[in-house]
């Protein structure tokens, strides 16, 4: 017997290959995470980096999925061509036909000059679909017949332009579900699930979460010029109680909206946002939740101070209600400070 191993070690260099790009994306802080689930997503985006199959990625809202797609992109073959990313939930249907697929001139009212769709753009690359379990059916028939022949129609005309690209495509919904009750086609979802990564929440994972700690503290130190150090020990304990419904995302903007009131060198419990401080209440007694009640009206005026406030008016665009949640105080507070520290009302 001879057996063909050329395939075989191809496969392999090009896994090695990924292998080493995948641990430069992580040196730049590309995906974080030393736990053996999140081992495993590294194990997934090197073979699925090493094929050209159409990858399914699925998590829930925050983990992540659009960072699997981009370490995918960025180790594989195609990393030097276009990575073009489009959002399924933010447009209308008929937005999204003209978006993916292009049109010409006089299509339709508004069409004015021939436009390349999204396909086209990432001729050689990849095409990568945000939040796919939410197109609609009409879309559905025109991307799986995109996937049959690789082959794509503008609105408008009838010549069909051949495109050489690889499709990933990202959800938050359970596809399988919605194939169910009739508002997925079968036939798609099993062109779309040829290779799948299932991207962990936060709580399957909370020993990743020191790891991530320090990575947002960086990227706010850097952004803002402040100095903090770490977390005091009382946040770490609520941290890891918390359960993180918005999973990485929820933890980089408490620990954004941490640094707007932080004024230490370490961030408190004071300065995290009030759904995560009522973590700690439910673990008190009475006595100690009234304590703590009678204190969080006058902490965030301890902590906070005018140029604080102003940057965080600028960060919510002058929405006072907007700056008062990410405090987790009432507007009337920011009201108050703002007249207080005479803060004009928009700038």
């Amino acid at each position: 017997m001879i057996t063909d191993l050329t395939e075989l070690k191809n496969t392999k260099l090009k896994m090695a290959e990924a292998t080493r790009r995948l641990a430069e994306l992580d040196a730049m802080r590309g995906i974080i995470g030393k736990t053996q689930i999140m081992q495993n997503v590294f194990s997934f985006i090197k073979a699925s980096a090493a094929s050209d199959a159409t990858i399914l990625i699925q998590g829930e809202s925050g983990t992540g999925k659009e960072l699997v797609a981009n370490a995918i992109h960025y180790i594989g073959d195609r990393r030097k061509m276009p990575l073009v990313t489009v959002n399924c939930s933010a447009l209308s249907e008929t937005l999204m036909e003209s978006e993916l697929f292009g049109h010409v001139k006089g299509a339709f009212t508004g069409a004015n000059r021939d436009r390349r769709g999204r396909f086209e753009d990432a001729d050689g690359g990849t095409l990568f679909l945000d939040e796919i379990g939410e197109i609609s059916p009409y879309i559905q028939v025109k991307l799986l017949r995109v996937l049959q022949e690789r082959k794509v129609e503008r609105v408008g005309e009838s010549k069909k332009r051949k495109i050489d690209i690889r499709i990933m495509t990202a959800t938050n919904k359970n596809l399988s579900d919605l194939v169910k009750a009739g508002r997925f086609r079968e036939d798609l979802y099993y062109r779309l699930k040829v290779f799948t990564i299932y991207v962990p929440p936060l709580r399957n994972r909370k020993q990743d979460i020191p790891l991530l700690l320090k990575h947002f503290i960086s990227i706010n130190n850097k952004n803002t010029g402040n100095k903090v150090s770490g977390i005091s020990k009382s946040v770490m304990e609520l941290i890891m109680k918390y359960s993180w419904p918005g999973n990485v995302r929820e933890l980089g903007n408490a620990i954004e909206h941490a640094f707007v009131l932080c004024s230490g060198r370490k961030i408190d419990i004071s300065d995290l946002p009030l759904e995560i401080r009522q973590t700690e209440n439910n673990t008190l007694t009475p006595q100690e939740q009234g304590k703590v009640r009678s204190e969080k009206p006058c902490s965030p005026g301890k902590k906070l101070s005018r140029s604080k406030l102003i940057d965080l008016l600028h960060q919510c665009e002058w929405n006072k209600a907007e700056a008062a949640r990410r405090l987790g105080v009432s507007r009337a507070f920011i009201w108050k400070y703002m007249k207080k520290w005479d803060i004009p009302l928009k700038n």
